[in-house]
């Protein structure tokens, strides 16, 4: 299933960058999310808990920033598991800037398995969507707690 969004951010590339690869941003940032570890280079474990409809579920995983081009872009694959299945996914997230501020676009690939699964591509892709707008609502309230 495919997610996708367009974030804008009043604050330079530079500041956004930085904030997307700062691990305490995206682990304090990431819905659900109450450990995000360094597992190697631009690698972390991560544990977080979902609900979904009537299943919960605390997955464990792994993040990977990959395909860094510093300001511009980069990928970032996750995996994990629990209890209600598997989820796998991989997005494409690419920065430009715009006059004073920054437009983030995400392109996201997402898959599940289990019992996950069987609560429909509808549901869970909207789950996903949501958390990925908090995840960037966040990034946004970060941004403005640093100042420049």
């Amino acid at each position: 299933m495919d997610i996708s969004g367009t974030y804008t951010f009043n604050a330079p590339p530079d500041r956004v960058w930085a904030l997307l690869m700062d691990p305490a941003v995206i682990s304090s940032c990431i819905p659900g999310c109450d450990r995000f570890e360094p597992d190697g280079e631009n690698k972390y474990r991560a544990r977080l808990t979902v609900a979904l409809a009537a299943i919960t579920g605390t997955y464990e995983g792994t993040v990977a920033l990959l395909d860094l081009v510093p300001l511009t872009s980069y990928r970032l694959t996750a995996e994990g598991q629990g209890r209600p299945g598997f989820v796998k996914g991989s997005s494409a997230i690419t920065l430009r800037a715009q006059g004073d501020s920054t437009v983030v676009d995400v392109r996201a690939t997402v898959q599940t398995g289990g019992s996950i699964a069987r609560l429909g591509q509808r549901l869970i892709g909207g789950v996903s969507k949501m958390m990925l707008d908090r995840f960037f609502a966040c990034l946004s309230g970060k941004l403005e707690e640093r100042p420049a």
